[in-house]
């Protein structure tokens, strides 16, 4: 019988809006906020602090961006 976890499907799903934060407000985030936004992309919030401000300054802001 398969265990729960390798049941489980993991998706990117796109919300409505498109995050606008500034990599100012990536690096000011609290974890707490920043597992928030990636879980509502369907996007893992495993590793520390650091990790995911750096995933997430990757996946939102556009290069050149502020």
């Amino acid at each position: 019988m398969e265990s729960e976890k390798e049941n489980r499907v993991s998706y990117f799903q796109m919300p409505l809006h498109y995050p606008r934060y500034t990599k100012k407000d990536y690096l000011d985030m609290p974890e707490s906020k920043l597992d928030r936004l990636l879980a509502e992309y369907g996007l893992s919030t495993e590793g520390d602090l650091d990790y995911k401000r750096r995933f997430a300054m990757g996946a939102f802001l556009w290069s050149g961006f502020p």
